[in-house]
């Protein structure tokens, strides 16, 4: 039956005009419905306590941005995440209960986080100020790949705690304390959060990531010295894992926030 033919009749064509003007939200929530097993599992693994709560920070990150850019949503989705969205909540649907849910659960995250790729536009604007009389363009905040991505697996790694941060924790404790692995939790959140709201492109975000994780490093050799240096009263040593922590994260946040001169010229 060629292209032609189905053009000509009416019925077709006004079901696929219908499902063309379907809003971006109606897609977005048709696939976190899709994929609703995965969330149920997610959040019974954070009330039993195998899992920690800090994933669903970041899922609800993740939602934060949809709603900011809510007004701005791509009519036509970018077929290539639309096409890794769809594949990915597939596999994470087809393929639970043969593969273990370490696995299904990481794949729904991607998935879904490929799904908002597609609709999210490149930019959300902000308002239009008015500054000496004068009214100005809204300023542009550029919605990168990598942050959303890397928030989808920060969310896993937490909701997962059990089993990846589990045997990461006993690797990383041979030189470096438990509260570490939270450190750098925090920090890589701090980094994503930061450049998704000051709208930093891919690729400056991933140029300073390294930096982020130098700052994440000396925030762990502190808190080593710390438990060294200090009593070894519990409380006197979370005040200064929580010192360091702010620390940590304030300067992440300021060095993605920070634009580069091009950004600043633009």
């Amino acid at each position: 039956m060629s292209t032609t033919f189905l053009l000509r009749q009416p019925l077709p064509l006004s079901a696929a005009m219908r499902i063309d003007r379907v809003p971006a939200g109606w897609w977005i929530a048709l696939q976190t419905a899709a994929l609703w097993p995965a969330w149920r599992q997610i959040a019974a693994r954070v009330a039993d306590g195998s899992g920690h709560p800090l994933g669903l920070l970041a899922l609800a990150a993740l939602g934060v941005l949809l709603w900011l850019a809510r007004e701005q949503l791509r009519c036509a989705p970018r077929l290539s995440w639309l096409a890794a969205a769809l594949a990915g909540t597939l596999a994470a649907t087809l393929l639970r209960g043969p593969l273990p849910p370490l696995v299904t659960h990481l794949l729904a995250v991607l998935a879904w986080a490929c799904g908002l790729l597609a609709f999210l536009p490149a930019a959300r604007h902000g308002a239009m100020r008015a500054r000496d009389g004068v009214l100005w363009p809204a300023p542009r905040h550029a919605i990168a790949a990598a942050p959303v991505l890397t928030l989808a697996l920060l969310a896993w790694l937490a909701s997962e705690a059990a089993d990846p941060l589990r045997v990461f924790t006993a690797e990383a404790s041979r030189w470096l304390p438990g509260a570490s692995v939270h450190l750098l939790w925090a920090g890589g959140f701090t980094a994503c959060a930061a450049a998704l709201l000051k709208g930093r492109a891919d690729r400056a975000f991933l140029a300073r990531l390294p930096l982020a994780g130098l700052a994440v490093l000396a925030g762990c050799v502190l808190y080593r010295a710390a438990l060294v240096a200090l009593p070894t009263g519990a409380l006197a040593r979370q005040g200064v894992g929580l010192l360091i922590l702010a620390a940590v994260c304030g300067g992440i946040a300021a060095l993605m926030s920070r634009p580069t001169a091009i950004e600043s010229r633009a």
